[in-house]
């Protein structure tokens, strides 16, 4: 055991010397040494043999005929007939082969490193009499404070309770730019103060915060397996015992040893083994680099053949950051408002937080009756119970109606007003009576337009909206961008469904969303997308998180899916041309033992230093025409 050990560990300098002493052989061959040169070169064979041998006797222990079992055949062989030459450089091509695979593999999880270092070990904590101790982050709990100053690393995620500062969220987001954060505002772990002191409150400590999630998201996409990938496992577990018998069967034939070992060295499929998963490697570390996280091999796979992108309107399309442009209260009551605001306090919905902060700026400070129970009807809306045996309804008209709350003429035209100037409605009931009407308005991303031209540009044939939203003000949001297809007033379970008939119909459906009411379709789509600013539900049964919300990770994270798929198809083509070159050159006479081994080894890190090239990947900006430009200009100008 502590030999095997000491042999991985030194492998490297085991390769050095047996290229010195392959060297140092043909050397002293051509100085006419020829009996030196034969123990030279033995003795390089039989170092460069051990780390192989020992890996091929581990792999059968595992019941797995391995590619170096095929070379420690071929290299037993090449003994045999006393064609040291012939095995020394065999066996040393294959450790320099190796050597140079674990070198540039590394590269391509340079990711995942720079994750990890990023990931913070310490953490001071204010202890209740008010000092601070330094401690392992591994042993803070939810609810203690840690102090972080300027240059400090967040080591939770948490809320501030004091103090102030500019946060550089680069490791969770992937912008550079640095955030002001202030008291009551969120801050996440891996995240670099860059100016000020702030006290955290933990809300998430160790594996748990949205920096170790990522960590982790990233480390399974990467060991995650193609359809690609499987098929090749697969495939070189009944290869490579063909490959044995077909060598027994050419010496069987031919009488000719060195030719039949020869076969074994050529038949090693170890192009076509790394051909796969290096690609998706480099993709899915790619793509983690530019914020877009892929779960796997197999979600990089089915995301490259999508043709159908259905979106969620609030906090997808648009920027989730809704202002309240217009309220209108019927009857007197003065405490409408502020209670209204106490009710959306309960819901992470975007219109609702716009509600409260409009509250804290134009409500009037008066007692509200305090609120009992707050029930959510998924698609409608909030049922409140409050302490005086009233019932409060915040939500759309399926809310209202449901409820048996009569609407007047005067009032449907107020709310038809306000949805085709763009704005969503939220009704407000008391007691089956309608007491106000708030519009929210909600200003679509500046880049979406552009964003999804470029997503027709590669291959998306059908852009299609699904909201809860009224229809007007959908349809509106529509228009602007040109969308193919808009369905609004959508329950969650409608959203399904029509996920559903789009998949009945053959289409490959990716769905985009961010709250806890997208989590069905997306757990349900081909491809899952969730918006890194949404719920942890979404993200968590989404196959693909953009981390900044960004439209234009959507597009780099397709279009990196179909330059995956195509590299991983190119190297496979590779891998098989070089088989049958070396087959052919075989036959012709014209490849032998030490020659058809340097082909082999080049040809697995042809498809290596090709699929890196994926680590450079970056969508191509599409050239529009004066008549594009300036219907982008249009629409975002309208907004």
């Amino acid at each position: 055991m502590k030999f095997e050990r000491w042999i991985r560990n030194h492998t490297n300098h085991l390769t050095v010397i047996t290229g010195i002493l392959i060297v140092a052989g043909l050397g002293a061959k051509w100085l006419g040494a020829a009996a030196f040169s034969q123990w030279l070169l033995a003795i390089a064979s039989v170092i460069a043999a051990i780390p192989v041998v020992i890996n091929a006797i581990e792999a059968l222990r595992y019941k797995t005929i391995s590619i170096e079992l095929l070379v420690s055949i071929a290299v037993i062989g090449a003994f045999i007939i006393q064609e040291y030459a012939e095995s020394a450089v065999v066996t040393f091509l294959f450790l320099f082969g190796s050597y140079l695979e674990n070198k540039t593999l590394a590269k391509t999880r340079q990711s995942i490193k720079k994750l990890t270092e990023m990931a913070p070990t310490t953490a001071n904590v204010v202890q209740t009499d008010g000092s601070v101790s330094e401690e392992d982050v591994d042993f803070l709990d939810e609810g203690d404070v840690v102090l972080v100053k300027t240059g400090g690393q967040v080591p939770v995620d948490g809320t501030i309770i004091s103090g102030a500062g500019y946060v550089n969220e680069a490791s969770i987001t992937g912008e550079a730019k640095p955030v002001k954060k202030q008291v009551g505002e969120a801050v996440f772990s891996g995240s670099l103060l860059t100016n000020g002191t702030v006290q955290i409150e933990a809300t998430k400590v160790g594996d748990e915060t949205t920096f170790a999630k990522i960590i982790e998201l990233v480390e399974e996409a990467q060991d995650a397996k193609s359809p690609a990938e499987k098929f090749i496992d697969r495939f070189a577990t009944y290869y490579t015992p063909a490959v044995l018998v077909l060598a027994l069967l050419v010496w069987l034939f031919s009488q000719d040893f060195k030719l039949a070992i020869t076969v074994l060295v050529l038949g090693c499929p170890g192009a076509l083994v790394i051909g796969a998963p290096v690609s998706n490697v480099a993709g899915i570390g790619n793509g983690a680099n530019h914020g877009v996280l892929i779960k796997g091999g197999d979600v990089m796979a089915t995301l490259a053949k999508v043709d159908t992108f259905v979106f969620d309107k609030t906090g997808t399309l648009t920027r989730g950051e809704a202002t309240v442009s217009a309220y209108r209260q019927y009857g007197n009551a003065p405490a409408v408002l502020p209670l209204v605001a106490q009710v959306e306090l309960q819901s992470d919905h975007p219109l609702g937080k716009a509600i409260v902060d409009y509250a804290a700026d134009h409500a009037e400070q008066v007692a509200v009756p305090r609120i009992e129970q707050v029930a959510t009807i998924k698609g409608q809306g909030l049922i409140a119970s409050l302490e005086n045996g009233e019932q409060l309804l915040v939500g759309n008209l399926r809310l209202l109606t449901a409820n048996q709350v009569l609407i007047t003429k005067e009032q449907e035209a107020a709310m038809s007003e306000l949805q085709q100037a763009g704005s969503s409605t939220v009704l407000v009931a008391l007691n089956a009576k309608l007491v106000a009407l708030i519009g929210v308005a909600d200003q679509i991303r500046p880049e979406v337009a552009t964003q999804l031209r470029v997503l027709r540009n590669l291959g998306a044939k059908q852009l299609i909206m699904l909201t809860g939203d009224n229809q007007a003000t959908a349809q509106a949001v529509g228009d602007q961008l040109g969308l193919d297809r808009v369905e609004a007033e959508l329950l969650p379970e409608d959203k399904l469904t029509i996920v559903k008939e789009l998949q009945a119909a053959g289409h490959k459906v990716a769905f985009v969303g961010d709250g806890i009411n997208d989590s069905p379709s997306i757990a349900t789509a081909d491809i899952g997308i969730a918006m890194g600013g949404g719920t942890d539900v979404a993200v968590e049964t989404s196959d693909v998180v953009l981390m900044r919300s960004d439209f234009a990770e959507l597009v780099h994270g397709y279009g990196l899916a179909q330059k995956t798929m195509a590299n991983l198809r190119e190297n496979i083509t590779i891998a098989i041309l070089t088989v049958g070159f070396l087959l052919v050159g075989l036959m012709l006479g014209y490849i032998y033992m030490a020659s058809g081994m340097l082909v082999h080894e080049g040809s697995i890190l042809v498809v290596i230093f090709n699929a890196m090239r994926l680590l450079k990947y970056q969508v191509k900006k599409p050239k529009l025409d004066a008549d594009q430009v300036n219907s982008t200009n249009d629409v975002l100008q309208s907004k």
